[in-house]
């Protein structure tokens, strides 16, 4: 079981993510949602146990790859994976993400599937 974060500037796609998660069957104690990176390292702040984060690379204030970078000042990739989750399907991208700390990369439009394969290693 696990505290699970959702980071997209989009209400609709965070709870389109939290459909799939249901449909993938995806187990988590709870789900905090924040619209962009800021508001992620505040809601990590004060919830310690989160243990997963999803989050979008294109966002306002504070984009994902900055909140992944942010992050792994703090906690290492064992501690609170990072997927992210997100339209921009470039292989540059992709190594850049996970050159910065992420630990997986789920390209939009997704399938249960594919986000239950993502998270599947990080789920305990």
């Amino acid at each position: 079981m696990t505290k699970l974060m959702i980071v997209d500037d989009s209400s609709t796609m965070r709870k389109i993510i939290m459909r799939v998660l249901r449909q993938a069957e995806i187990s988590v104690d709870a789900i905090l949602e924040a619209g962009n990176g800021i508001e992620a390292l505040e809601q990590l702040a004060s919830n310690s146990d989160i243990g997963i984060i999803l989050s979008d690379v294109n966002m306002p204030e504070m984009d994902g790859l900055e909140l992944v970078k942010k992050v792994r000042e703090t906690h290492n990739s064992e501690q609170l994976p990072i997927i992210m989750v997100t339209t921009e399907g470039g292989e540059a991208m992709r190594e850049q993400a996970i050159s910065e700390g992420a630990n997986g990369y789920v390209c939009k439009p997704f399938t249960p599937d594919t986000v239950s394969a993502a998270l599947q290693p990080f789920i305990k």
